[in-house]
């Protein structure tokens, strides 16, 4: 139960639903309730997919590369921490949505997919978690686990993006940014654990014998 919730606070921080209401309901503005739900519902599955796809194809794609698990956690942990930086000043990082992304968004036909699934919601640090994920040596019960937490946090979101509408009223700006600023803490906190279990995988002598 402990993994579980572990890895569930570290995929929600990072997927950090609450950041996307104040873009998802700018998007969606002119759009009717029926066709806004069908969008929530399209984008909710677009991460899921995404998350699952990652997940699946983590280890080969570190095998073909030549990666190690331990390098992925330092750059993966670096990214991460980019994003809690963002995310401590009330922004949004520039690795989930750059300008660019967010002038074209409107235009774009396919919203559900992109630009909010990715890279607003499951951007680059989404990504990294979950092929760190599967660089480890998981038995079913750790595939579950993942697996269990990815679904967990999809349905979330899709709560969060449904009641869009009423959360940014509820919150406003500031309640918005206090969230934000929250879940940015607990992010730069993972990204400074997988930094630092990288770190000590790639150079064991910095580290001295542990317990007794």
């Amino acid at each position: 139960m402990s993994d579980f919730f572990l890895f569930f606070v570290s995929l929600f921080s990072i997927l950090n639903p609450l950041s996307a209401v104040p873009i998802f309901v700018s998007l969606t503005a002119d759009l009717e309730a029926m066709e806004r739900r069908r969008l929530t519902r399209s984008a909710a599955t677009a991460v899921f997919v995404i998350l699952v796809v990652s997940y699946a194809a983590g280890e080969g794609l570190l095998k073909f590369f030549g990666i190690s698990v331990a390098s992925l956690r330092v750059a993966g942990g670096m990214v991460i921490f980019g994003m809690a930086w963002s995310m401590l000043q009330a922004r949004m990082s520039l690795s989930k949505q750059t300008p660019e992304e967010a002038e074209e968004a409107g235009s774009r036909a396919h919203l559900a997919v992109v630009p909010i699934a990715m890279p607003i919601l499951a951007g680059p640090g989404t990504i990294s978690l979950m092929i760190i994920a599967a660089g480890h040596e998981y038995g079913l019960k750790g595939h579950i686990v993942v697996l269990a937490s990815a679904l967990v946090v999809t349905a979330l979101t899709w709560l969060v993006l449904i009641a869009s509408n009423p959360i940014a009223r509820f919150l406003g700006r500031t309640g918005m940014n206090v969230a934000t600023r929250f879940m940015g803490l607990i992010l730069a906190a993972t990204a400074v654990e997988f930094i630092a279990t990288g770190l000590r995988a790639m150079f064991p002598g910095w580290v001295g014998p542990v317990g007794p």
